[in-house]
């Protein structure tokens, strides 16, 4: 029999952190013994999540060894100054016309003095404790998973200590080419800073792993030896052929919604749609699971849309997949601009797995457009005017009513959890 190999993995989330950040490892570390590899985590002892989710700590392992130490982290400062200041450690901005002074200067200080990310006050003492922790216990490779890439700090550090373990580099967004990364003020020092320290972890780091095709492609040109494994769904697709028809045509946005991803030109049209049709005006439901932004909350508020809106707040992971499969079409959208092209939210696996329909905002060609392409789950729209969106939404409301529904004609099983983490094994094994 041959004997597992094994992994430290590093991580800044895991349960009871709620969102998305949190699965991606959850569900590699449920699957890799089964391919040969044994996970040891390391995590911080107490973090401040901005979202909890307590239901997903049923889905630790129960015996996966943990380990921890204290992080200090001066977002709990800047919280005491304002409410505002949270959304910031989840990597959510506002636009600049509904900035205040306070939230300018919080942007300026996040980007310009906590570089490359408020976590980074725990590197040092990870990297005292992991040095120690390495040398009495043999591990086969290591695993940073960023953001926070103060994460993938923490690797390179190793790294340069322990030259012969192998050092995966896992990013789960980019790091200089996220959409946010312009809006954090930088000075030229500090954004010099910041590329040094990223393309220092493309150099040293054995693998680097994005979540899109296009994230990897992008890594390669920066000289990364990157692969590209995404995010998936767990558990069994679900079966649309025997849901019951809804009473109401519900359209729903399941996650966080910021303001650099609202997708404005949808909110027109549905307007524009209860405006002229009576019929969509009596049937129509648009549900949010989740956190959405209260500007954007407020406009829609001020408009027709208010008649039609039910507003579920955050619920734990297992509710919201229930309310995504007992949707008829689940929204998702991306930032406004090319650099955003490479990623592919999450939740967007779980979108497939329910069978519905999904109708997706954000940059032309972008990985998000080919998924729904390849497996005919759905359409991507840009978020500029389209005369098709509103033929679109008419013909899946059509569907609706008809009893129709749009089935998924190619395989996904592809992007199942299970499958993903052979491949990474296999990764690994090369």
């Amino acid at each position: 029999m041959i004997k597992p190999k094994k992994i430290l993995i590093i991580s800044y989330y895991w349960p009871p952190a709620g969102g998305p950040g949190v699965q991606r490892w959850l569900k590699f570390v449920k699957y890799l013994p089964e391919f040969g590899w044994n996970p040891t985590l390391f995590i911080p002892e107490n973090p401040s999540y901005p979202l909890i989710d307590d239901t997903l700590v049923d889905e630790v392992p129960d015996n996966l060894e943990i380990i921890k130490t204290k992080i200090w982290e001066p977002y709990r400062i800047a919280e005491i100054f304002g409410k505002a200041n949270k959304k910031y450690k989840a990597g959510q901005f506002d636009l600049k016309q509904n900035q205040n002074w306070k939230s300018k200067l919080s942007i300026f200080i996040r980007g310009n003095f906590f570089i490359p990310d408020a976590r980074v006050f725990w590197v040092k003492p990870s990297v005292k404790f992991l040095k120690k922790y390495l040398r009495e216990n043999n591990f086969d490779a290591i695993v940073t998973t960023g953001p926070p890439h103060s994460m993938n700090l923490i690797g390179l550090n190793l790294k340069k200590e322990f030259p012969n373990l192998k050092w995966i580099a896992d990013f789960r967004d980019p790091w200089t080419e996220i959409s946010y990364y312009k809006h954090l003020k930088l000075t030229k020092s500090s954004d010099a800073k910041h590329r040094k320290l990223e393309q220092q972890v493309f150099d040293f780091a054995d693998i680097t792993l994005a979540t899109s095709y296009t994230d990897a492609e992008n890594f390669r040109k920066k000289g990364a030896n990157a692969f590209c494994i995404t995010n998936g769904f767990d558990g069994e697709i679900f079966d649309s052929s025997f849901k019951n028809k809804n009473e109401k045509f519900i359209m729903s946005y399941i996650g966080v919604l910021e303001q650099l991803r609202n997708p404005e030109i949808l909110w027109k049209v549905l307007i524009k749609i209860l405006n002229d049709n009576p019929e969509f005006r009596k049937d129509f439901q648009l549900k949010f699971v989740g956190k959405i932004d209260a500007n954007i909350l407020s406009n829609l508020e001020n408009s027709i849309l208010k008649n039609f809106i039910n507003n579920l707040n955050y619920l734990p992971h297992s509710e919201s997949v229930l309310e995504m499969q007992n949707s008829d079409m689940l929204l998702i959208t991306n930032f406004n601009n090319e650099n955003s092209a490479g990623i592919i939210p999450g939740k967007l696996f779980e979108y497939l797995q329910t069978g519905n329909t999904v109708l997706s905002f954000g940059p032309k060609n972008s990985d998000v457009a080919k998924i729904l392409e390849e497996t005919n789950s759905g359409k991507h729209f840009s978020l500029e005017a389209d005369l098709n969106l509103e033929k679109f939404i008419l013909e899946r409301y059509e569907d609706w009513k008809s009893g129709n529904s749009l089935a998924i004609e190619k395989d996904i099983s592809k992007f199942s959890r299970k499958n993903l983490t052979e491949k990474l094994a296999q990764t690994l094994n090369k």
